[in-house]
Order: structure tokens, then sequence, then C-alpha cells
């Protein structure tokens, strides 16, 4: 029997992702990766995943290899909606990175907080190359983990002059209005309904678990960037139809959302496809326009693809080496 040498992991924690790769160094990274995804730099296969009978969790296994930075890899996680209640997120799981020339593992590392990350910052992303430059007043319908990394990331590439928040718990909506404030920035308004806090507002961010639509088309602002966030699957949807069809709609990929994007494929059937202004990697690539007036309401999709984590996690795994964090493990 030949016997190989055991191959050392890097494991990386949560807390140490969080100390690695701050918001601000996320942006850029997430940029790049959607510019690589859109020159055709990355393979993509769909997410798949399992649901345990009776419930709404699944487990879900997103593998993805993308040329620049070299990374090949994949992010397994359960994402369990009902967590929040028990103080847990609700997104739990590992991201594993490759070596892409020899296929050596190299790190596990958390996933909760990369999809935090890298997830907001991809909406920070697309509203910086679609919002108005004087888009000013954001709404954040949820109040979640990705309802706070939003807030942050908006923050970074919009200067906000107003921030409103609605949740299904009026409660725990004043308790993110008071968790999330911050000195300089604007105060947090709770507000009642929905179409309250929508009134007005040129940035919106839904974060919700919703699988109905509770956005209605009608609510939102001419001129306004919508991010649609929060369903993941072709069976939910956060806002309506009528949203969809008044929009330039744009996506992270395009073979995700013809899949998987709920209220695309609700609102526009079998021509959801020419319904697709384009990705937003070809947006920032200048293949395709972004915002053309200032009457337009655009709407960015995102499902999160597998790019987007390796980008992260190639960075994590690099600045954990350089610092000396996370724990080696021998396979």
């Amino acid at each position: 029997m030949r016997h190989t040498a055991s191959t050392p992991v890097l494991v990386i924690s949560g807390a140490d992702v969080r100390c690695l790769l701050s918001m601000e160094d996320c942006i850029p990274i997430v940029e790049s990766a959607m510019r690589e995804v859109s020159r055709g730099g990355a393979q993509l296969p769909l997410r798949i995943g399992c649901v345990p009978p009776g419930t709404p969790n699944i487990l879900a296994v997103m593998p993805g290899y993308l040329d620049e930075p070299p990374s090949i890899g994949a992010k397994v996680i359960a994402v369990y909606p009902e967590n929040a209640q028990r103080g847990l997120s609700s997104h739990l799981g590992v991201v594993v990175l490759f070596e892409s020339r020899e296929g050596l593992p190299l790190a596990i590392i958390d996933a909760a907080s990369i999809t935090a990350l890298r997830t907001a910052a991809a909406t920070a992303v697309a509203t910086k190359a679609l919002a108005s430059e004087a888009a000013a007043d954001l709404t954040i319908i949820g109040t979640g983990e990705q309802a706070a990394a939003h807030l942050h990331a908006i923050g970074l590439v919009r200067k906000l002059r107003s921030v409103r928040v609605w949740g299904r718990s009026k409660e725990k909506a004043y308790a993110f209005a008071d968790r999330e404030a911050r000195p300089g920035q604007p105060n947090i308004e709770v507000y009642g309904t929905i179409r309250d806090a929508l009134l007005g507002a040129d940035i919106v961010c839904t974060t919700t678990g919703s699988r109905e639509p509770i956005v209605e088309g009608a609510w939102i602002a001419q001129g306004a960037h919508v991010n649609l966030v929060g369903a993941s699957s072709a069976a939910a949807r956060e806002v309506d139809d009528a949203l969809v069809l008044r929009s330039s709609f744009f996506v992270d990929f395009r073979g995700s959302a013809l899949a998987q994007a709920g209220e695309l494929l609700s609102a526009m059937g079998s021509n959801a496809a020419k319904h697709i202004r384009g990705e937003i990697g070809e947006v920032l690539n200048g293949s395709v326009p972004g915002r053309t007036d200032e009457f337009e309401v655009t709407v960015y999709k995102s499902l999160g693809i597998a790019a987007q984590d390796l980008a992260a996690a190639h960075a994590i795994y690099q600045r954990a080496q350089q610092r000396g964090l996370g724990v080696r493990a021998e396979l």
C-alpha cells in the first residue's frame, strides 16, 4: 500500500475572518470577481441541495472555479431560516478552498462570516454601478444579519442622508436601529409599514426570508435602485411582478438567475432571458449600459455565486498565512 504525506489544511474561524477581511476590502475583491465572471473566467455550476421533509431548511452545495485569483472550491452551507429565533445565524457551513494546480485542500473557512460579507459587498458593487450618484435615502426591509451588513456596505458607496428600516417585529426593528446606530451616521428610523418605509427611498435593500411578495412595484419611487437579496430560489419572491416589469433588471450571473431568480421567473416566464439587461460584471466591464436616466428604476437580483465566496476565501487564506491566524490540521 502506498502511503502519501498528510496534507496540512488551515481552519479559519468566523472571528478570524472578521479580523482578516473588512467590508471596505471585500467590496473591491467582489467587484473584481464579478468582472471576471462576466469575462468568462469562471465555472459556476448551479447550486444543488436537499431539503429535510416538512421544514424550510436546506443543505446546499455551491462549487466553483475562478481564473483570477486562481481558485477552486465549494461552499457547503445549511440554510435554516428559523435559526434567528435561536440566536444563531441562518447560514451555517464551510467554504473549502483548494489549490488549483494540484488540487490540494488549502483551507476550511467559516461560511456564515464569508456569506455575510460577500453578499453585502456584491450589493454595494451593484449599488455603486446602478444607483443615481445623488442617491442618499436608504430603506432596508428586514432586520437580520444581512440587513446589518447591507447598512454598512451601502454606506461605503453612497453618502447616506436617511436610513429607514421595516421588520415583521417592531421590537426587533427598534433593537436593530439601536444596535446599528453609529456616530456621524444618519439616525435609523423604524416604520410600521413597508409602504411608508419606501416612500421617496432611492436605494432599497430587501433582506427577508419571505417566500411571497411583500413589496409592490407601485411603492417604488421613480429613479430608485432596488437590491433583491433575501429570496434565493425559484419558489420565493420578495417583490411583485409589477416591479420586475417596470425595471431595468440586472443579475449577478445569468445561469443561476434563469434557474433560481423567483421574482424574474414569476414575472417573465419564458421571456426571462430577454428581460435581463445584463450581469453586473458586464456593466462594470462596459459591455452593457447601466442606468440610462434619472427616472429609470433599476433592480439588482442577488442570488450569490461561488465566485464571490472563492475570491473572498482566497484573500482570507492569504492574509491568514501572512498573519499567522487559523489552526493547522493534518488530513
